[in-house]
């Protein structure tokens, strides 16, 4: 269920990415253009961004085996660092990914959801799986 819930984010991404690179594919590169795809502003940065970063998304959901859950982790991590520099710079000239208000919170969103896929995804090896904590440790119950 948690892998089919990053793969879901990620497949939002990579969409968001084409469909936002296609729109702001004669603009400036950098900035806020002021191009809206699936309500949210968006730039050709932050659109190929976006597709780098649910592409890694979708291949840590389609390999498993825990990778999974450090890409989502670290990935979730890194939109949450991207939205909160975004929120801050959003009416200077330091918005060079093009952020609205609507763009922070998706990424926030989008941030947090990975985070939360990645703490609980993980899966015990399978000589492991099953037994107590303490028994996996050699302590008695």
């Amino acid at each position: 269920m948690y892998r089919l819930a990053g793969f879901v984010a990620g497949a939002y991404l990579v969409v968001f990415g084409i469909i936002g690179f296609a729109t702001t594919a004669g603009d400036s590169f950098t900035g806020h253009t002021g191009d809206r795809v699936l309500g949210q502003s968006s730039n050709m940065l932050w659109s190929i961004i976006s597709v780098v970063i649910g592409a890694l998304m979708l291949l840590g959901a389609a390999i498993g085996r825990n990778i999974d859950v450090v890409v989502n982790k670290y990935l979730g991590w890194a939109l949450l660092v991207v939205g909160s520099f975004a929120m801050a710079t959003i009416r200077t000239d330091a918005n060079f990914f093009g952020f609205s208000m609507s763009t922070v919170i998706v990424t926030y969103l989008v941030g947090l959801l990975m985070i939360a896929i990645g703490l609980y995804s993980k899966v015990a090896p399978a000589a492991e799986a099953g037994a107590p904590r303490q028994v996996r440790e050699g302590r008695a119950s």
